[in-house]
């Protein structure tokens, strides 16, 4: 959410952290012990990149519209979720209302107010904070608060995706931050409060152990009710081998993302519980299509072409994952069952190479004008199935006469933000492996759209198609679905044409845990929508 992720979002790339032993609470009773796959870049919600901080967020901070485990819109802070049937979203789609929940409180004991909403939805606009992207938010034209729980929006134009997507369960689920604490600042990039901050969740941080764990402990005024955990402890080391193992030992009770050949491992283990959820995800390899050679559509379709999609699901996802033509999963109703991707042809990719005057040397290898044809892939440091996929990846092209290096980075760089250095953001690759947790809504806008390339956006691949931004603007001005999902199909198809990435798969999301923790039902894109109701 993804998304999250982020960043693109490479929650099932990524392997899980590990407690470390001796160094935490025992297991049983009120504390839970989770392990993420990256160490956070900040705990302040609005400025995430990736799943692991929006798992993290989840549990500390609210928004206005959640889902429920079974993808239903329903309120947070929010005490009704607007529709066009109660008034909440005007019939020209211009102006949605939100009445806030009556007595919410902040960590501290302040009131959460309607105030808090309009300042979060300025620190987003604000072009001094370093947030990862503004779709939808950027659509408002201004914010009124006539009582202090009323929120009205007015947009500049039609967004059927703002109720899930601006502070709702989207890409990059941003939730509510305080005012009173945070409105004194000219940006929220390096303050305090992004390593000890305050929300309205149903956990606070205690304290963020750089480089080892986040303690969180419950909050007792929590608006839905006191939670049933006493505190959780979520550590971060990336290594999917070590997680699985300290699960078996009862070194942890939940591992928030599992690697596919770990799940496989521990399906079945006695004291361990498995579970596979729908997302609205994709696995993917992102081309930089403004870098030489991948900005010659035959370069990037023949790639496509060349890799050996179902050999990776097959063999690298164990059953957890589906074949995919494009970005939009079987988790949406936009999603087109009937759009075909691009089969595993070695002569076609060879054929449209060719095309483009690579040509094969006596070594087998392609060149061109003296140069050859050498690409470089970015992964994730630690990540096991980034690693065979990437491995995957080389062996495919080298069969079509392609030279593929793999560089591999830490998380936190892979996916921070422009201003941060990010490798994604900044565009400092050729090929990169991403799984990108999506929204509530197939609004994917962020991810392809011209005026989404970093800094503005999400789109890592920097494609710009004028035919896929109509479709795309199709699909965001109109409230009716029959007409959206026709505007989708045809985005679909463009980024098949296109192939700004060559689509794998489309994961499932993978937890283990410990069979004693109950309630544990995440949404698809955020864990932690029910926290308040987790015990062991």
């Amino acid at each position: 959410m993804k998304r999250y992720t982020a960043f693109a979002l490479a929650l099932l790339f990524a392997a899980s952290g590990c407690a470390k032993q001796g160094s935490v609470t025992s297991s049983g009773g009120g504390v839970l012990r989770a392990a993420i796959f990256a160490e956070p870049a900040s705990l302040n919600p609005l400025l995430g990149t990736n799943t692991a901080e929006n798992f993290l967020a989840s549990l500390a901070f609210d928004l206005l519209v959640t889902l429920d485990d079974r993808g239903n819109d329903i309120p947070d802070l929010a005490s009704a979720v607007p529709s066009i049937e109660n008034g909440g979203i005007s019939r020209d789609g211009r102006t949605i209302t939100y009445k806030l929940r009556h007595g919410v409180k902040w960590q501290d004991g302040k009131p959460f107010t309607s105030a808090d909403v309009k300042f979060s939805w300025q620190a987003v606009m604000n072009p001094n904070n370093n947030v990862v992207e503004r779709t939808g938010y950027d659509k408002v034209k201004s914010v009124d608060t006539p009582d202090p729980y009323t929120v009205i929006f007015h947009l500049n134009e039609p967004f059927a995706p703002f109720v899930d997507t601006v502070f709702g369960e989207s890409d990059q689920p941003f939730r509510i931050i305080p005012k009173h604490l945070l409105g004194g600042y000219a940006n929220i990039n390096r303050i305090p409060f992004n390593q000890q901050p305050i929300g309205t969740g149903p956990f606070r941080v205690v304290r963020w152990y750089h480089g080892d764990h986040v303690e969180f402990a419950a909050n007792p005024f929590y608006f839905r009710g006191a939670p049933k955990l006493q505190k959780i402890l979520v550590y971060t080391v990336p290594d999917g081998n070590t997680s699985a193992a300290e699960l078996q030992s009862h070194g942890i009770d939940l591992i928030a993302a599992v690697t596919s050949a770990n799940f496989r491992n521990l399906r079945g283990v006695p004291g361990v519980r498995t579970m596979l959820v729908k997302q609205p995800a994709y696995a993917a390899a992102v081309f930089n299509t403004k870098h030489p050679p991948l900005d010659d559509v035959r370069v990037r379709q023949a790639i496509a072409y060349a890799i050996d999609e179902k050999r990776i699901v097959d063999n690298l996802t164990y059953g957890t994952a589906t074949l995919a033509s494009a970005d939009l999963s079987d988790y949406y109703w936009a999603h087109d069952p009937a759009l075909a991707g691009y089969p595993h042809d070695s002569a076609a990719a060879s054929r449209l190479l060719d095309q483009a005057g690579w040509r094969r040397g006596s070594s087998g290898m392609r060149a061109k004008n003296g140069k050859a044809l050498s690409l470089q892939i970015t992964i994730g440091a630690g990540s096991q199935t980034a690693n065979q996929i990437a491995v995957e990846l080389q062996s495919d092209l080298r069969q079509v006469g392609i030279d593929l290096a793999i560089k591999t980075y830490n998380y936190s760089l892979l996916y921070a933000t422009a201003a941060m250095g990010g490798i994604q953001q900044t565009g400092k690759f050729d090929m990169t492996l991403q799984v990108w947790v999506a929204g509530a809504d197939p609004d994917d806008s962020s991810q392809w759209m011209c005026k989404q390339a970093p800094p503005a956006g999400n789109n890592i691949s920097r494609y710009c198609s004028r035919a896929f931004d109509n479709a795309e603007t199709a699909a965001l001005t109109h409230f009716d679905r029959a007409t959206r999902k026709r505007a989708y199909t045809l985005t679909q198809q463009l980024l098949v044409k296109d192939a700004p990435a060559a689509f794998e798969y489309y994961p499932r999301g993978r937890y283990a845990m410990t069979p004693s923790l109950q309630n544990f039902s995440p949404n698809g894109i955020s864990e932690g929508w029910n926290a308040y109701l987790w015990s062991l």
